[in-house]
């Protein structure tokens, strides 16, 4: 992009936000003209604070019915992983998982001290 290029971009756009400028300068002299129109019931529902009050309501409610189905995921979840340890313990023979001992992974006795090898 050479510099004459951009130096007229810069122009457009310092010229463009000069023309928006005043234009919002100019809108609240526009007065505006009172509605003799009679609307329909649709606009006159759209316009009103119904669909405000219609739309608060559902949302509370999808709040709550959202929370008592995770509510109810979970417990369906618990109770799944409480069976599956269940069928898991009946497979090795009624004996649960043996708990890791990582000192005797690491070669130290239960004191600390390392283990001598034979």
């Amino acid at each position: 992009m050479s510099t004459f290029e951009f130096v007229i971009t810069n122009i457009l756009m310092v010229s463009l936000g000069t023309i928006l400028y005043l234009v919002v300068r100019a809108l609240p002299r526009i007065d505006e003209e009172p509605a003799t129109e009679k609307k329909g019931i649709f606009e006159r529902l759209v316009t009103s604070e119904i669909p405000e009050k219609v739309d608060a309501a559902i949302n509370s409610f999808l709040v709550k019915v959202l929370r008592r189905i995770k509510v109810l995921i979970l417990k369906i979840d618990n109770s799944i992983s409480s069976r599956l340890k269940k069928i898991k313990s009946e497979e090795n023979g009624g004996a649960a998982k043996p708990i890791i001992d990582f000192k005797e992974i690491t070669g130290q006795n239960k004191n600390g001290e390392e283990k001598i090898k034979e």
